[in-house]
C-alpha cells in the first residue's frame, strides 16, 4: 500500500512533539518493515524543524507552518492535503486528529481513501478558547461521516462517538513497548539526577494536563525528593510562566527529552504522576507501565481504562488527593512496585505495538 500521513508534527521528535509524534514513530516504521510504502508530512515551524529526508523507511516530506496557536494544524495540513492529491503521493490517507477531518472531502474526492485516528474528546480541553471549541464540534461531525473509517485509541472517546452518531468505528489502542537502547546515558547526571530520588512527568504544559493541580501537591506532600517537569508549551504561553511561579527548588524544569534520555528518566524514576483532566489513551501512561514504574494517575475514565487496578488514583482536580497519594507512594513503596509489576504484564499482554500495526493494515485494507 502506498500511505501518506500528516497531523502529527515531526518523525523524530522536535520541540512541541507529543502523544501523535510517539504514534508516528512507532506505526509508520512497523508498517514500512510490512512492505508498505510511507510518506510522513513534517511540520516546519519558523525556528522548529527537524532537517530529515528519511526515517526507519519513512519518506519525509517538510513543509512550512505558521506558528500561530490553533492554525498551524490547519495551514499545514490544507498544504499537505493538496500536496497528496497533486503530486498523487499515495492512495490512503491517514490523518491524525479529528480537527483535519475536513481534509478528507478534497482526498476522498480525488480517490484516496481517508482514515482518522481520534484520540479524545477535542473540544473538551480547557487549552481551546470558545471559537476552536465550536469548531471541534463540528469537525466531529466531519470525522464521525467523511472518512473511511475513524480508529478510536480509547474505548471511552469511541462509546461517545457511537452514542452521539448512532454508528459503529475501530478501536485500536496504543502499544507499550519501549526499545532501551544499549549502554549507560549521561541525562541524570546532566540534570543532578539520583535513581529514585525524582517523581516525573513528560508532556505538554498546557491546562489540560493538569499541571497546576501537581505542582502544589507536590510541595505540600511530606517528600525530600524532586519533581521533574519534561516539556513545555508549544508555542509561548502565560500558563507556563505561572507554573513557574508556583514551583520551588525542589521542582525542575529540564526543558523537552526526546528518545533513549527520556525513556532513561523514566525508567530511574521513584515515581511517575500523570495529573491531566483529559486524555485519550495516553502513550507516556503505557509506555511507563511497560517499563515497570510506579504510577499515580487522576481518575478520568481514559486513565481508569489504561491502568485498571494497576496504579494508584487521585481525584481529578483535587490537590489534596493527589498529595495524599504522594505520602502513599512515600510509605508504602513495596505496594507501589508491586502495583509497576502488575502494571508491566497488562501493558504488554494488552497494548502491543506489532499488533497495533497489523490492525492497522488490515483496516486500511479493508475499510
Amino acid at each position: 500500500m502506498r500511505i501518506a500521513a500528516f497531523g502529527f508534527r515531526s518523525i523524530p521528535p522536535a520541540t512541541g512533539a507529543a502523544g501523535a509524534d510517539k504514534f508516528a514513530i512507532e506505526l509508520f516504521p512497523r508498517l514500512v518493515k510490512r512492505g508498505h510504502s510511507v510518506v510522513g508530512y513534517n511540520r516546519r515551524y519558523p525556528n522548529v524543524f527537524v532537517d530529515v529526508k528519511e526515517y526507519k523507511g519513512v519518506k519525509i516530506k517538510t513543509i512550512k507552518t505558521t506558528s500561530k496557536k490553533g492554525f498551524d494544524t490547519l495551514w499545514h495540513s490544507f498544504r499537505c492535503t493538496f500536496d497528496i492529491i497533486f503530486h498523487n503521493t499515495a492512495d490512503i490517507v491517514h490523518i491524525q486528529n479529528g480537527g483535519n477531518s475536513i481534509w478528507a472531502l478534497p482526498l476522498r474526492l480525488f480517490g484516496k481513501k481517508v482514515f482518522i485516528s481520534q484520540d479524545g474528546v477535542d473540544w473538551k480541553r480547557d487549552k481551546w478558547p470558545w471559537y476552536a471549541k465550536l469548531y471541534l464540534r463540528f469537525s466531529a461531525f466531519v470525522t464521525a461521516h467523511l472518512p473511511n473509517e475513524v480508529i478510536f485509541d480509547n474505548v471511552i472517546a469511541k462509546k461517545l462517538f457511537e452514542d452521539k452518531f448512532k454508528k459503529q468505528f475501530k478501536f485500536i489502542p496504543f502499544g507499550s513497548e519501549v526499545e532501551m537502547a544499549e549502554g549507560p546515558t549521561n541525562i541524570l547526571e546532566k540534570n543532578n539526577l539520583q535513581k529514585g530520588e525524582y517523581y516525573l512527568f513528560i508532556g505538554r504544559f498546557i491546562p489540560d494536563k493538569g499541571l497546576h493541580y501537581l505542582i502544589p501537591a507536590f510541595i505540600n506532600a511530606n517528600t525530600s525528593k524532586k519533581l521533574v517537569l519534561i516539556g513545555g508549551s508549544p508555542n509561548p504561553s502565560p500558563y507556563e510562566q505561572k507554573l513557574q511561579d508556583l514551583a520551588n527548588n525542589q521542582v525542575l524544569f529540564p526543558g523537552y527529552i526526546y528518545g533513549d534520555e527520556v525513556n532513561a528518566l523514566i525508567k530511574n524514576a521513584y515515581c511517575y504522576i500523570q495529573p491531566s483532566d483529559v486524555e485519550g489513551l495516553s502513550p507516556i501512561v503505557l509506555t511507563v507501565m511497560g517499563l515497570n514504574v510506579p504510577l499515580i494517575v487522576s481518575d478520568i475514565e481514559e486513565n481508569e481504562y489504561a491502568v485498571l487496578d494497576t496504579a494508584r488514583k487521585f481525584k481529578k482536580g483535587n490537590i489534596a488527593s493527589l498529595t495524599e497519594q504522594i505520602n502513599y507512594s512515600e510509605t508504602h513503596y513495596p505496594e507501589m512496585l508491586a502495583l509497576a509489576e502488575k502494571a508491566q504484564h497488562r501493558a504488554l499482554s494488552v497494548f502491543n505495538w506489532e499488533k497495533v500495526a497489523d490492525e492497522h493494515v488490515e483496516v486500511f485494507a479493508n475499510s
